[in-house]
């Protein structure tokens, strides 16, 4: 029998103004994951899915900032980001 692996989300907040580095300041499994997307998705944010980089940002604490471990793979969601909101502007 396979195993069901739980769903997972995690919210990144990174305001220049506010922020030297992006922070954690959502993340939940099954029913909370699933409300993070819809909120994402209900406020115009881009979702990114990335199990790998969910799993390593779950450890995290609520508005923990991101190690510089995952700069580079956070840098990459970033400009995905980017490049999603100068297309449906």
């Amino acid at each position: 029998m396979e195993e069901k692996k739980l769903d997972k989300a995690v919210a990144l907040r990174f305001d220049r103004e506010i922020d030297e580095v992006p922070v954690v300041v959502a993340k939940g499994k099954g029913l909370i994951a699933e409300r993070i997307r819809e909120v994402a998705l209900e406020s115009g944010v881009p979702v990114r899915e990335d199990n790998e980089l969910a799993d390593y940002l779950m450890a995290l604490d609520l508005y923990e900032e991101i190690p510089p471990e995952l700069y580079a793979v956070i840098a990459e969601v970033l400009a995905f980001i980017y490049r999603m909101d100068k297309k449906f502007m």
